[in-house]
């Protein structure tokens, strides 16, 4: 009944993967054979889940790739000394670490010692740095996910008033600076923000990626507005969901991704594209 709404990761997502296979058709008839390197450690089951996703999305797009699994004891020195010799190994063109990782290991240090030339996920400084200040970089995947499911629905992004919920690194920082650089007027709410339903009220975009189910419900947009919904999480009953109250939000909404089949599946694709666009940069 609400097709018409539904901005669908799985129908953006085939039709970018064969559009990523013709690419990468080509680089191997130049001799060159794209690869990526996921490195993980423990056994976190959504982590693994998450990891054989990416490794079949790469099989799929006949993108060469390889998994470093690690136990939970891995020192931050040994998960160092790998991500060195991935980026000392010209066959690997993208290296990403699945996160989180276990406590006794920094994050920041880790994901730091990526090169950046590798950094297909797009969280090192110097790619976040880039990216504020408008530089050609490795773009985060979830932020440029949701930026392409607006494009892709021809969602006019210049102009527009929009509020992102979550003020993450990994996905609230990033697509709040990709929409200003499209002109777009952002407000940032986070756990702290007063009166956060008088501000998604008035948003024409809301962009919420906080990890709690249905928090934004119908009453807290406005009619038509476009609603993009970063959030995983299990409902009381189990089942997959969001952050949107799905169900109140459809029938007030111009546009809305759903959980699952939305931004997760941008997200992994924009994994692909990267890596490819690192192979064609070692190209060059």
């Amino acid at each position: 009944m609400y097709e018409e709404k539904l901005i669908s990761g799985k129908v953006i997502s085939a039709e970018e993967k064969q559009k990523i296979s013709q690419k990468v058709k080509q680089l191997k008839a130049e001799g060159i054979n794209p690869k990526l390197s996921v490195i993980i450690v423990g056994e976190n089951p959504a982590s693994q889940s998450y990891v054989k996703g990416k490794v079949k999305d790469c099989a799929e797009c006949d993108i060469d790739s390889d998994t470093i699994a690690l136990p939970e004891s891995t020192t931050q020195q040994e998960l160092l000394d790998i991500i060195e010799k991935l980026n000392n190994d010209e066959t690997v063109h993208g290296i990403l670490v699945q996160l989180p990782l276990p406590k006794h290991i920094e994050e920041y240090a880790v994901i730091n010692a990526i090169s950046s030339e590798k950094d297909v996920d797009g969280f090192t400084a110097v790619n976040v740095g880039n990216m504020h200040i408008g530089k050609d970089c490795f773009i985060p995947c979830t932020p440029q996910g949701c930026i392409d499911m607006l494009e892709y629905a021809g969602v006019e992004i210049e102009g527009k008033d929009v509020v992102v919920i979550g003020r993450s690194n990994i996905v609230g920082f990033p697509v709040a600076s990709l929409l200003i650089k499209k002109s777009a007027t952002v407000t940032i709410c986070h756990s702290k923000t007063k009166n956060i339903a008088e501000k998604t009220r008035n948003a024409d975009i809301v962009i919420i990626a906080i990890g709690c189910a249905g928090f934004l419900t119908a009453d807290m947009i406005k009619e038509g507005a476009v609603i993009v919904d970063i959030g995983i999480n299990r409902n009381s009953q189990g089942k997959l969901c969001g952050d949107v109250d799905f169900d109140s939000c459809v029938e007030k909404a111009g546009k809305i991704t759903p959980v699952p089949g939305g931004v997760g599946l941008m997200t992994r694709v924009n994994l692909l594209k990267n890596t490819v666009k690192s192979a064609k940069n070692k190209r060059k």
